[in-house]
């Protein structure tokens, strides 16, 4: 019985690879997973003109303009530098009027901000009704209020609103199955991230490059798929090799913890893109090395703990490594039962097909059994429908040992 995924994200998953030949490579790399040249951070020169308030105000165009300096130079009631009268009662006006107006706003100003925050606050709700809509199962209803909000969002330029939510919209189709809306959607977000000056081995866009991988791995994009598995791995490889020099130096446990955390996850989903194109020896690496960190980070009786190990035993028993299979998911249904695991009936699902390789055909009976009475007792349909195709297989086997006989 082929074993299965439990959907549950990783807070941010395992072990280390090489680093990267150069930072060149890894931009590089980025470019290609995401499709073409991206967007740069536009400088800061270039973004905003700054002027003095003096020379906004004061000075003016074409060397004609009096300089602030200049109006208060001029005794009260005399003449100013140049000559002329009443110059000295304007200037001391102008630059009060100037210092007034840089630390007050006007009607416009304090209404656009009004407005703003009033677009902010929308999108905010409109944000959280489809987060609960998505938890509902509510799935249509989640994507009218995503699109209502991105609307919003680029209305407002506002980029974090945008990030967030073009995050969102990606998620969605992606659980949806709507792939190459997803793909898009991921693009967009990690580009706008990207141009705003987010660092290309940030954790958030890893994870998102995580499932562009995914996503061209499911598409048989095979070479972007593996670039994109292959870019996440090794960034991560690199972002924790220069972590070690900041141990106790602004880097805390749960950043240092997170960062581990996402790589053994960029290792599991390899390891299932590779078993699915039957590299069982690479995809066996991968698994090893991603329950390494995962029991280290998350304890040995975790789930996720007991899912890698669960998948590892599938991968070996796929290549004949029939006696250390069943070590692995003896231990995972060992600790699946101390601590009350839900997916338990899937362990002695894949433990009985496991034994039923082997030839033990009783135990494996046994085990079937009792793993089909759990799955109809938690209304696990899936599992049912393994579990009987498993109680097949054992049948055809003994049929066919008595048939021998």
């Amino acid at each position: 019985m082929a074993a299965r995924r439990l959907f549950r994200r990783l807070p941010t998953c395992a072990p280390l690879f090489r680093s990267l030949r150069s930072d060149r490579l890894r931009g590089q790399g980025l470019r290609v997973l995401v499709g073409g040249q991206l967007f740069r951070r536009m400088p800061a020169s270039d973004a905003l003109v700054r002027l003095e308030p003096e020379a906004a105000w004061c000075g003016g165009r074409g060397g004609r303009g009096r300089s602030c300096a200049d109006s208060w130079a001029a005794p009260p009631g005399g003449r100013s530098r140049n000559g002329s009268r009443g110059e000295s009662a304007r200037g001391p006006l102008l630059c009060a009027a100037v210092a007034f107006s840089l630390f007050s706003k006007t009607g416009d100003e304090e209404e656009e901000e009004d407005e703003a925050k009033k677009k902010e606050d929308e999108i905010i709700m409109l944000l959280k009704r489809a987060k609960l809509s998505i938890m509902r199962g509510e799935l249509d209803a989640a994507s009218g209020f995503l699109h209502h909000a991105i609307r919003l969002a680029h209305q407002s330029h506002n980029t974090q609103a945008i990030i967030y939510t073009y995050t969102l919209m990606a998620n969605l189709a992606f659980i949806q199955g709507q792939l190459s809306n997803a793909e898009k959607l991921f693009k967009a977000a990690m580009s706008f991230m990207l141009s705003g000056g987010t660092p290309e081995d940030d954790n958030a866009v890893i994870e998102m490059s995580l499932k562009l991988a995914s996503i061209y791995g499911s598409q048989d994009q095979h070479e972007l798929a593996e670039h994109g598995f292959r870019f996440c791995v090794e960034s991560l490889e690199a972002k924790i090799e220069k972590q070690k020099d900041l141990s106790g130096d602004g880097l805390t446990d749960d950043e240092r913890k997170d960062t581990r955390l996402l790589l053994g996850l960029c290792l599991d989903s390899r390891a299932r893109y590779l078993t699915a194109t039957r590299r069982l020896e690479q995809a066996r690496s991968d698994y090893q090395r991603a329950l390494q960190i995962c029991q280290e980070e998350q304890g040995e009786a975790h789930p996720q703990s007991l899912v890698l190990m669960n998948d590892l035993a599938t991968v070996l028993d796929a290549q004949g490594h029939h006696e250390e299979a069943l070590r692995q998911i003896s231990r995972a249904v060992a600790l699946g039962k101390e601590t009350g695991y839900a997916e338990q009936h899937v362990l002695l699902g894949n433990m009985a097909g496991i034994l039923l390789h082997q030839g033990q055909l009783t135990e494996s009976a046994r085990l079937y059994r009792e793993a089909l009475a759990m799955a109809q007792a938690a209304g696990d349909g899936e599992a049912v429908e393994n579990i009987q195709e498993g109680l097949k297989e054992l049948g055809g086997k003994k049929d066919g040992q008595a048939g021998q006989a």
